[in-house]
C-alpha cells in the first residue's frame, strides 16, 4: 500500500472511532461510526473501505470491549458495498448518495441482525436497545425485534453517513482529489 492509502485509512479509522464513541457515550439511537469507512471506500475503492471497516472495529474492540469487534463483518460489508456503489456511479449526486444509504441499510440489516440477536440477545448497550426491548415486549419475536431496530436506527444513520461522506468528498479541493485517481465521481 502507498503511504497516502495508509494515512487515509488511519485518519478514517480515527474518525470512525471518535464519532462512534461520542454517539455511544450519549446513548443516541444512531451510530455515525461508519463515515470514515464510507469516505475510504469512496476515495480508494471497496477493498480499502472494507479493510478500513475491519481495522476500525478490531482497534475499537481493543479499546472499548469485544462488542465493537463482533460487528467487524458489518463494517466490512459497509466498506465493500459503498465502494461498489460508488464505482457504479451511485454517489454522483446527493440524491443518489441518499439512495445508496438505503441500500447500505439493507446490507447492514442482513449482516448485523444475526450478530446482534445470537451473540448479544438483542442487547448491545446502544441507544437502539430500547427499541428492541419495546418491540419484544409488545409481542415481536426477538429476531424480528432486532431486525426492525436495526432497520430503524441504520436507515437514519446510513443515509446521514452517506450524505456526510458525499459532502466531504465533494468539498475536497481539486488538488487533493487528484491524489485519488480511483475515487468515485462526485458532482
Amino acid at each position: 500500500m502507498k503511504n497516502k492509502t495508509l494515512v487515509l485509512i488511519a485518519v478514517c479509522i480515527a474518525v470512525n472511532i471518535a464519532l462512534g464513541q461520542v454517539v455511544s457515550t450519549l446513548k443516541l439511537p444512531i451510530f455515525l461510526d461508519a463515515i470514515g469507512t464510507i469516505l475510504a471506500a469512496l476515495l480508494m475503492g471497496p477493498w480499502v473501505g472494507m479493510f478500513t471497516g475491519l481495522c476500525t472495529n478490531l482497534i475499537w474492540g481493543l479499546i472499548s470491549g469485544p462488542t465493537a469487534a463482533a460487528f467487524a463483518p458489518v463494517s466490512m460489508a459497509i466498506g465493500l458495498t459503498v465502494g461498489f456503489l460508488g464505482r457504479c456511479g451511485q454517489f454522483r449526486s446527493l440524491p443518489l448518495a441518499l439512495v445508496s444509504g438505503v441500500l447500505v441499510t439493507v446490507v447492514v440489516t442482513l449482516v448485523a441482525t444475526p450478530i446482534r440477536t445470537y451473540l448479544f440477545g438483542g442487547v448491545t448497550g446502544s441507544g437502539a436497545d430500547f427499541l428492541v426491548a419495546y418491540l419484544n415486549a409488545v409481542g415481536q419475536k426477538l429476531l424480528q425485534s432486532v431486525a426492525w431496530a436495526v432497520v430503524g436506527t441504520n436507515l437514519i444513520d446510513k443515509v446521514l453517513s452517506c450524505a456526510i461522506a458525499w459532502g466531504l468528498v465533494k468539498g475536497l479541493p481539486q488538488r487533493i482529489r487528484a491524489q485519488f485517481p480511483g475515487a468515485c465521481r462526485v458532482d
